[in-house]
């Protein structure tokens, strides 16, 4: 049974910005500490600028190629099944290993409500809650998605009404504002990315689109202007009540608030904060089961992966890698660790997709391309930004951070390493040629075209 399309451009737009918008609530203000108020900030722009030019690019690739595959769709048709392979695994690097960091904040949040409550209990709930209630269907759990998005943005609206008469110019312009200088800037990169990272989920579900030719752009382009618009009130706001400054945690708004406001106020905008970390848990959910179909569909993972139930939801591709996520939220003491390993994903997969742009526009300069992106130059600056992003990724995180495996700290590069390894050795032994005859097949079927 195919995937069905139920959605709307306010659904895809929800799905979207849901994605994303617990990165509003928490994980973010790790930067403080890189690169100060300041440092952060310009990290900010950098990544606001880099997002905002990918979205309009990525918007061309998802128009022309509107499959739940996303990019390794997208690298596919550009590089072969190989590209799309890699693409694939650095997408589900990043939505595989983004919920359990959500949900160790869920549970974090959570404990902050309600001390009683074991913050690792109430994380692996969560967790197998929202996976369960992904099996009932796309067009249901995208509704729940807009209601949570909508709940959550109402929060962050809360936050700004109540925090801005408070804010105060010496919480943002201290001794402290600009730390390390340009390399605070960098270190201060890879939680930036946090305020945007997933909003292209959404491209999972343009196969259940009703019409993603004109839908797909409208519901991208609105995420992005939402979630700026966000971001910069979110970070000026948080800064101004002195929120980065002194011991920083897991609920940096509620934390933030606390400091002018008696715990009444702080434990709504806890309570509304966990509508954002549910929209983001449960619409990154759906994305990791898509691409997980996706690739089982093309013949890189087994069939079985890409078996739906009589709601079209993706049954394996959404149990399998939940499964792996729950262990991963379940042993995970901190998020820092869950959130690097899924922004260096992330930010693989975004250079690969503008390459793919890049390939396809050369390739195949007559594919149908409903909304075309001004090219080369937004492209190139999100292609560029893509891989200052990349880089300060793996030199101020990866190379800088361990990860708890098994009792035992791990450098969090021999982590990513073996995830690749791994992956490239199923690779080989699956049998590539294999590979290569059955995702052909399924392309040429799906396109009515010949891929080489």
């Amino acid at each position: 049974m195919a995937l069905q399309k139920h959605l709307k451009p306010i659904h895809l737009w929800a799905i979207s910005v849901g994605m994303v918008i617990s990165g509003q609530y928490f994980g973010w203000n790790y930067g403080f500490e890189q690169g100060g108020i300041i440092g952060l900030a310009i990290a900010t722009l950098i990544v606001t600028v880099f997002y905002t030019t990918f979205m309009f690019s990525y918007a061309e690739l998802s128009t022309s190629i509107p499959q739940s595959g996303g990019p390794s769709a997208y690298a596919r048709r550009a590089m072969g099944p190989f590209g799309g392979y890699m693409a694939g695994m650095a997408c589900l690097l990043e939505f595989i290993f983004a919920p359990p960091a959500i949900a160790v904040s869920t549970g974090a949040y959570i404990h902050f409500l309600i001390p009683a409550v074991n913050p690792v209990y109430a994380t692996v709930v969560a967790f197998i809650f929202f996976i369960l209630l992904n099996l009932i269907g796309v067009k249901e759990v995208a509704v729940i998605e807009l209601t949570a998005t909508i709940l959550a943005l109402i929060g962050l609206s809360i936050f700004y009404v109540a925090g801005l008469p408070h804010v105060e110019a010496s919480n943002i312009l201290n001794g402290n504002s600009f730390l390390n200088g340009p390399t605070g800037v960098l270190a201060a990169i890879p939680f930036a990315v946090w305020f945007y990272l997933a909003i292209e989920g959404g491209a999972m579900a343009a196969e259940e689109v009703e019409n993603p030719r004109k839908d797909i752009p409208k519901g991208f382009i609105g995420a992005i202007i939402t979630l700026a618009t966000a971001t910069l009130f979110t970070l000026f706001v948080t800064a101004g009540l002195g929120g980065g400054n002194g011991k920083l945690a897991d609920y940096p708004l509620p934390q933030a608030l606390s400091s002018v406001y008696d715990n009444g106020l702080s434990t709504v905008l806890a309570i509304i904060g966990l509508f954002g970390l549910i929209a983001s848990l449960n619409g990154i959910i759906m994305g990791f089961s898509r691409q997980t179909y996706a690739l089982a569909r093309d013949g890189y993972f087994p069939k079985f992966l890409a078996k739906t139930n009589k709601k079209g939801v993706p049954v394996g591709g959404l149990l399998i890698p939940g499964a792996i996520g729950v262990i991963c939220a379940g042993s995970a003491s901190f998020a820092n660790a869950l959130i690097i390993l899924s922004v260096f994903g992330a930010m693989m997969m975004y250079c690969i997709s503008m390459v793919s742009l890049f390939i396809l526009r050369k390739k195949e300069p007559e594919l149908a391309r409903p909304f075309k992106v001004k090219y080369p130059v937004v492209p190139s600056i999100a292609l560029i930004l893509g891989l200052v992003c990349l880089y300060s990724i793996i030199k101020y995180s990866v190379l800088t951070t361990n990860m708890m495996l098994f009792g035992t700290s791990v450098p969090l590069i021999y982590v990513i390493l073996g995830i690749f390894l791994v992956s490239l050795v199923y690779y080989v032994l699956y049998g590539s040629a294999r590979l290569k005859r059955q995702a052909d097949a399924s392309y040429a079927e799906e396109e009515g075209v010949s891929v080489n």
